[in-house]
């Protein structure tokens, strides 16, 4: 057995999801582990090498999880022929003319999305990428919860009989930023820098519903900015020009209607700051970030409504845990490694930069439909 290194550029790892889910959860303990293991039985160890604009973070960040390199310098990084790939978490408005310039040095690209605010530029980078023959891969981390796992076993078993519909909720509050700090970044909430929970959101519901229930086929979507003042980070009211919350259905093929409130100004009273409910002729279950509960169709209560009378049957009474017959790893960190594979040895990868363009597309269809107050629908994109 040997052991290769595989150099990798890391942009924008001083950023919430860059640092913890991307650096500390996947690539530290990637290396933790000692690498990826291919299939002829060797490893592959990524050295990682950071950038960001800030030296001092970037430096602490490097000593606190010993790593020996990083920069503030990208061209430098990106003239590095010794690394190979260009990973970047970094604001969503400058990632096309990034990624752009990582794919015209012939790195190989694995980004978080969106990919870009508009589909003309995402589409773009994806041919730009397709022409250049680098391999690519977006970010599609839902599809690799074990809540949403357990749904996909749950379709693949035939348990659902035919699906019906799917109803999704997400969100929590988010702190104006005046009397307690934001948990999400100030550029979220303006417009003009790539912000908005349509953009951010729509994207991640694109590949969890082609995924997983059918194909988007069309959409129809309203908005709303519900707080129109915040605090950024330096403790400076801004005037908040993105929305903030979103409602859309889309139709689906093969007949799946989906429905998803999202919203970063709703208090939580669910079992999990996202759900999904799925009902099929056979069965119904609802999946959170980790538990999935089932109903099957032979244990189906029978409700009877009756406004006269207080209801006293313990509806979450019949539903049942699905059990725990298989372990999780955490699901940024096993999409890394699937694309490290891609990358090293060219075992099949199907979460591409195309995939992340689609859910652009959709986003953009959603905020369509919000302006023009009707249903869009989704074309095929050729590549």
């Amino acid at each position: 057995m040997t052991t290769q290194r595989l150099g990798l550029i890391m942009n924008g790892i001083t950023g919430r999801m860059g640092l913890n889910q991307h650096l500390i959860r996947s690539i530290i303990a990637i290396r933790e582990q000692g690498g990826v293991k291919l299939s002829n039985g060797n490893r592959v160890m990524p050295d990682p090498l950071l950038v960001g604009r800030d030296a001092g973070k970037v430096e602490a960040l490097a000593k606190r999880f010993n790593v020996t390199r990083w920069t503030t310098e990208l061209d430098q990084a990106l003239a590095n022929a010794d690394d190979t790939v260009f990973f970047d978490a970094a604001t969503t408005q400058a990632r096309p003319s990034l990624l752009a310039k990582a794919i015209n040095t012939g790195k190989h690209i694995y980004c978080e999305k969106p990919i870009a605010t508009t589909f003309e530029e995402a589409l773009a980078v994806v041919k730009l990428a397709n022409s250049r023959g680098v391999r690519h891969g977006t970010v599609q981390d839902k599809l690799f919860l074990p809540g949403l796992k357990k749904l996909a076993f749950l379709r693949d078993s035939g348990f659902f009989g035919r699906m019906l519909s799917v109803r999704g909720e997400f969100g929590y509050w988010v702190f104006e930023g005046d009397w307690q700090e934001a948990q999400r970044p100030s550029w979220n909430y303006r417009q003009e820098d790539g912000g908005g929970i349509i953009l951010d959101m729509v994207c991640h519901w694109r590949y969890v519903l082609d995924n997983l229930f059918g194909e988007v086929e069309s959409v129809v979507c309203i908005g709303s900015t519900d707080i129109p003042a915040r605090w950024d980070e330096k403790g400076e009211k801004y005037r908040a020009t993105a929305d903030d919350s979103a409602y859309a259905t889309f139709r689906l093929k093969g007949g799946v209607i989906a429905h998803i409130n999202m919203s970063w100004v709703t208090r939580v009273y669910r079992d999990d700051l996202v759900t999904f409910q799925v009902d099929g002729t056979h069965g119904s279950a609802v999946a959170g970030l980790t538990d999935c509960m089932i109903q099957a169709r032979q244990a189906t209560p029978r409700p009877v409504w009756n406004p006269d009378e207080k209801r006293l049957h313990d509806f979450y009474a019949d539903w049942q845990k699905l059990p725990e017959n298989g372990t999780y790893d955490n699901g940024f960190k096993e999409q890394w490694e699937m694309f490290i594979r891609h990358v090293c040895e060219g075992a099949p990868y199907k979460y591409t930069l195309l995939e992340g363009a689609k859910g652009v597309q959709l986003a953009e269809c959603a905020l369509q439909s919000w302006e023009e107050r009707r249903w869009v629908d989704v074309a095929p994109i050729e590549a």
